[in-house]
């Protein structure tokens, strides 16, 4: 085989950054970039099981995330290791800034969640984002991600909400 004919999957590190700090990086394959969205797959890179009570993040877990650089969240369908989708979850951060080799996003504390079948849609981490102190420091990114939650809130009731990923 040539050097030509073998292909290279393109990788990002995506660097979550939470009150100015290095939350969490890892490793993503790069699905796609149409110059505002950008598309990604990683497996589950946190440390154990995260169990939320109303779904379980596990080893095996595969992420396909969805970032924009123009809007004020990101989207990441969760499957299980068997390919079933367990749902949606959402991050409200400020938009994506790529770089030669990594994504960051910086996470404004404010989370939805939508199981696969929509029947359960759920705000979190309100108290967290109360806490931040963003609403004082910085108000317009307060009141941009307060209103992009309550938009994909009202998204995730519907049908329409998957329309967002294609």
């Amino acid at each position: 085989m040539s050097a030509n004919s073998a292909e290279t999957t393109a990788r990002l590190e995506i660097v979550l950054v939470k009150a100015g700090r290095t939350k969490i990086r890892y490793p993503a394959e790069l699905l796609a970039d149409d110059g505002t969205r950008i598309a990604v797959r990683a497996p589950w890179a946190g440390a154990g099981v995260r169990d939320f009570g109303f779904v379980r993040f596990e080893a095996g877990d595969v992420f396909t995330e969805y970032y924009w650089r123009n809007r004020w969240y990101s989207v990441k369908e969760v499957r299980a290791a068997d390919g079933t989708v367990k749902g949606w979850y959402c991050d409200i951060t400020r938009p994506a800034v790529r770089t030669a080799g990594e994504l960051v996003v910086e996470d404004l504390d404010l989370d939805l969640w939508r199981s696969a079948d929509g029947s359960d849609v759920r705000r979190l981490d309100e108290d967290e984002f109360a806490e931040s102190g963003l609403t004082e420091t910085d108000p317009e990114a307060a009141s941009a991600a307060v209103a992009t939650l309550d938009e994909l809130e009202s998204l995730a009731h519907t049908d329409d909400f998957e329309k967002l990923l294609t």
